[in-house]
């Protein structure tokens, strides 16, 4: 469970901010990836490290104002960080000693969403459940068919 939920908090992530309409969702995911950037100022244990790193996500989350792109790359860096704390450093959750490795799994699930250009997933599944249309598919109309 400790590698399945973090799985399954990125899609929730994922779900949620469809519910957020462009292009205010690509804005709110700038902040959100900048917030992960400044996530282990308080005692993340790497020293002036920690203020270099909020200092590059800052721009990386700049930069994806304009680009799915790059707020994707801001939590695949994110990712290298929750490895580099869950090794070296202190956890994202001072009590949760696995926090930063289940931080690890899930931001990787949020990046690939952002990559694809952040996407409703709602809109998807409710396309998915829309009929294919006359003459496509199975349900075509003996019309159509050949005798």
């Amino acid at each position: 469970m400790q590698y399945v939920a973090p799985i399954g908090i990125g899609v929730l992530y994922a779900l949620l901010m469809s519910l957020v309409h462009e292009p205010h969702r690509r804005r709110l995911n700038t902040v959100m990836v900048a917030g992960a950037g400044a996530a282990y100022l308080s005692g993340g244990g790497l020293g002036g490290w920690e203020f270099a790193f909020t200092a590059l996500l800052a721009y990386v989350a700049f930069r994806g104002l304009e680009s799915w792109t790059f707020i994707g790359v801001g939590w695949l860096l994110h990712t290298v960080w929750d490895v580099v704390h869950h090794l070296k450093g202190n956890p994202i959750i001072p009590f949760a000693h696995t926090s930063s490795l289940g931080c690890a799994i899930c931001d990787p699930v949020i990046a690939l969403w952002c990559l694809r250009g952040g996407p409703s997933l709602i809109a998807l599944v409710r396309g998915r459940g829309r009929s294919r249309g006359p003459g496509r598919g199975p349900e075509r109309s003996r019309a159509t068919m050949t005798p």
